[in-house]
């Protein structure tokens, strides 16, 4: 609830300093914000951890699109999505490198107990909501094999 009172904020001070590119940034949190409220069985209120969730799914979004627009020969474009990627990753919490993660995933494994591949499922479910927003999915999934090998 917090963050969606700073994201109000940075809304306001945005249009005030005349920043394009943070503003539409803000702008896409808060309609993604209240497209998840208003959507039938979205929650009345969002919680901290939901909105981080929903920034970085709209920060991922952004690395895509920017990917694709550099595929097509379209760099400006490119850097337009790259920037409201950067505002966007300023309110997600700092991501873990892949040694921290891997620390973390060891100590995950032996709480669960998994000694091989087939544990994998067991590990991932423990390990995706300890470690949420703190790594991505892909890299989580990428070790848990590494170590399970």
């Amino acid at each position: 609830m917090e963050l969606e009172k700073q994201i109000q904020k940075d809304i306001m001070e945005a249009m005030k300093a005349k920043e394009q590119v943070r503003l539409a940034a803000v702008r896409a949190i808060k309609s993604a914000i209240l497209l998840a409220k208003t959507s039938e069985g979205g929650a009345k209120e969002l919680s901290d951890a939901d909105i981080i969730k929903i920034i970085q799914k709209l920060a991922k979004q952004r690395h895509e699109s920017a990917d694709l627009y550099v595929s097509a020969g379209r760099q400006e474009l490119a850097d337009n999505e790259l920037a409201e990627a950067a505002v966007l990753e300023t309110y997600l919490p700092k991501q873990l490198s892949e040694a921290e993660v891997e620390e973390r995933l060891k100590t995950i494994i032996a709480e669960v107990g998994a000694s091989k591949p087939s544990d994998m499922g067991k590990v991932m479910g423990v390990a995706t909501k300890q470690l949420a927003g703190l790594a991505e999915g892909k890299t989580i999934s990428a070790i848990v094999r590494k170590l399970l090998q």
